[in-house]
């Protein structure tokens, strides 16, 4: 049984849940004076047994701007490449931490981690869901646009771990995600399903879809992501040949709404998945996306530990 505030999962928030968690993300951003020594006393472990950039960097100064001890663990130091299992690893680190923050390959490792741990536990992305990056995602369209009721979500590319997640966050706040894929690349029936479900309950709607162009059209926003993810990088010279019409490229956004904002997590493969021009043109919010790690981090830590008040 994991505990009451990890997060594993985007469908680990209730939808007032998610929205209370970018309402906070938002006080923190205009006022993150008011938010330093929150977190005094206490300490946070960060193991990244894949690479990262944003949500490292993000996390470890969150959390110390917060007032807490980032603790960083790169799995080559632990002995977890030694044989230890996750489950002693967990229980050992719950004596020492207040929180762990993992980056690891299947979401099942992260589950048996937060079974093990007596601490919250947060998914930094594993090969199914990557929950961190759609919290920023949420509050940069927001910011920009007020609200997330009713508004098109279209994704074109890999429907990959990011994907799940933001199927489960826009139907979590009422948006229309239309998600088109190549053949073959489709994000699990499974997940789709559940979004589907959500979304009945909040009047979004779930679209899976081959045709970008449809995707595209009528959009208000538009987002992308590499199409050849950290472990697939054997893939890489294969899907380079299946995804080029699902480029998020001038021709996409001339199909979307006038004031379409245009996304992608990073990083970003210039002239692939995203042209040039679409990511450094006036309807790029790719670095507001960036910057937004740091607060919902901040307010995702609270969150864990029961303080968001």
């Amino acid at each position: 049984m994991t505990n009451t505030n990890d997060l594993l999962s985007l469908d680990d928030l209730s939808p007032d849940e998610l929205e209370g968690l970018l309402d906070l993300a938002a006080k923190i951003k205009a006022s993150p004076e008011d938010y330093r020594g929150r977190l005094d006393g206490k300490a946070v472990a960060m193991i990244f047994e894949k690479p990262s950039t944003r949500t490292r960097t993000s996390f470890e100064v969150a959390i110390g701007q917060l007032g807490a001890q980032p603790v960083n663990l790169p799995a080559s130091e632990l002995h977890l490449g030694r044989g230890e299992t996750i489950e002693d690893t967990g229980r050992v680190l719950s004596r020492y931490v207040d929180a762990i923050v993992i980056r690891t390959f299947e979401q099942e490792r992260i589950e048996v981690l937060a079974g093990a741990a007596s601490v919250p536990v947060i998914n930094a992305l594993s090969d199914f869901e990557h929950p961190c990056q759609v919290f920023a995602d949420l509050l940069t369209i927001r910011e920009q646009r007020g609200t997330l009721a009713d508004r098109k979500f279209a994704f074109l590319g890999d429907g990959n771990n990011l994907v799940h997640s933001l199927l489960l966050g826009c139907a979590k706040t009422g948006m229309r995600i239309s998600v088109a894929t190549p053949p073959g690349y489709e994000p699990i029936p499974q997940v789709v399903q559940r979004a589907e479900a959500i979304a009945s309950g909040t009047g979004g709607s779930v679209e899976v879809t081959n045709d970008p162009d449809a995707a595209a059209t009528a959009a208000d926003v538009l987002y992308t992501d590499v199409w050849a993810s950290m472990g697939q990088e054997q893939e890489a010279k294969e899907r380079a040949l299946v995804f080029p019409e699902y480029q998020l490229d001038e021709d996409a956004v001339s199909r979307a709404n006038e004031d379409v904002l245009v996304m992608h997590c990073l990083p970003a493969h210039r002239g692939e998945e995203i042209s040039a021009g679409v990511m450094d043109g006036p309807h790029s919010v790719v670095w507001d996306q960036a910057e937004n790690r740091l607060h919902t981090q901040k307010a995702l830590l609270l969150w864990v530990f029961g303080l968001v008040s």
